[in-house]
């Protein structure tokens, strides 16, 4: 029986719940394409079936930002997920500010050594540090999934370095996510 993972691309294309916005892109077009591309390398493993909370660039969840937040959390809970990721591009004041974490509901889900794996495979195939795994219950697509849920902050879209990687090279960090995925289920 296929592993179901639901992958949910972070944000909306424009308000409400657009991202964060930095050298010159947007969050929610990273988180995208990144969501497709990680889609896409799952799907053609037999051991997975897949689900994306955006299937098409345009697509919009909700019409207001808690709305969004709902839809995405409910749309993984009816299909019955196994997992859910939550893709983002993190952001900072500090411009110099870089590399990848994730967050999770607690440190006893399974879901932690997800995020390790994950956060491990990004770093390992963008070059980017490895900021860790934090356990945060307040972020609503953790605290209302009933299946282990992470979210990955991909890097810092306010870092021009880390800009640079998710802009031009958003296969590195599907291919990242996908190896930790691999990882996490002993299947690599």
């Amino acid at each position: 029986m296929a592993i179901k993972i639901f992958i949910d691309q972070g944000h909306n294309p424009k308000n409400p719940n657009a991202g964060a916005e930095g050298n010159g892109l947007y969050e929610q077009n990273i988180t995208y394409e990144v969501g497709i591309l990680l889609a896409e390398l799952l799907s053609a493993n037999q051991n997975f079936e897949v689900k994306l909370s955006r299937p098409t660039p345009d697509t919009t969840l909700g019409s207001t930002n808690a709305e969004s937040l709902a839809t995405r959390a409910s749309e993984a809970n009816n299909w019955g997920a196994d997992y859910f990721i939550s893709i983002h591009a993190n952001a900072s004041t500090i411009s110099s500010a870089t590399g990848t974490e994730a967050f999770v509901y607690s440190s006893t889900s399974p879901a932690f050594t997800l995020a390790e794996r994950i956060t491990d495979g990004i770093s390992s195939k963008t070059g980017l540090p490895n900021r860790g795994v934090y356990v945060r219950p307040s972020l609503y697509v953790l605290r209302k999934t009933r299946m282990p849920a992470t979210l990955i902050e991909l890097g810092f879209i306010t870092n021009p370095s880390d800009a640079y990687l998710m802009d031009k090279y958003p296969n590195l960090f599907a291919d990242g996510i996908y190896e930790g995925i691999l990882r996490y289920f002993g299947i690599f």
